[in-house]
């Protein structure tokens, strides 16, 4: 008797932090944010700093994927309408130092700077960019899941003018 209840309650705790877990993994793709659409106030063609393109970093991997374009200003980072990446939980926006990021890249051992976590899995977004950082210091933005620590898209920046 005594066994059998050690096992029940060991089968609960297991199947319940199992259950939990599958939930966590599952819940972006049942229940994603929808899109969103901030634009961009207040700022013309000349005040673009850089730009660049999301991409799928490993086509093998089809649940991290990204794509569309970013923009970035001096104080503003925003990804425009076409932006879309896999669904997950807790991703993150980052401004790199490295150039060429790949799944094998320590994103997390860098001096990035994390401008918060991402609003929705697509459409345009808008991240305000802290105040005094130097922009050519950067060459990329990643969208990370800090969940797994796991690279999702990244995009380098192709510079256009530094202030």
């Amino acid at each position: 008797m005594k066994k059998l209840f050690i096992g029940l309650v060991v089968g609960v705790a297991v199947g319940s932090a199992s259950g939990f877990a599958l939930g966590i993994l599952i819940f972006p793709f049942l229940f994603p944010p929808p899109p969103v659409n901030e634009m961009v106030v207040d700022k013309s063609e000349s005040e673009i700093s850089a730009t660049g393109n999301f991409i799928h970093a490993n086509p093998s991997d089809p649940i991290h994927y990204g794509q569309g374009s970013l923009t970035l200003y001096s104080d503003l980072l925003h990804l425009e309408n076409d932006f879309k990446v896999g669904p997950g939980p807790k991703y993150h926006v980052y401004l790199v130092p490295n150039a060429n990021i790949t799944p094998d890249t320590a994103v997390h051992k860098t001096m990035f700077i994390d401008l918060g976590r991402l609003k929705a899995f697509e459409g345009s977004q808008n991240y305000p960019l802290p105040a005094g950082i130097d922009l050519k210091n950067y060459k990329s933005v990643v969208i990370w899941c800090e969940q797994f620590n796991v690279l999702i898209s990244p995009a380098n920046l192709t510079f256009t003018q530094i202030e």
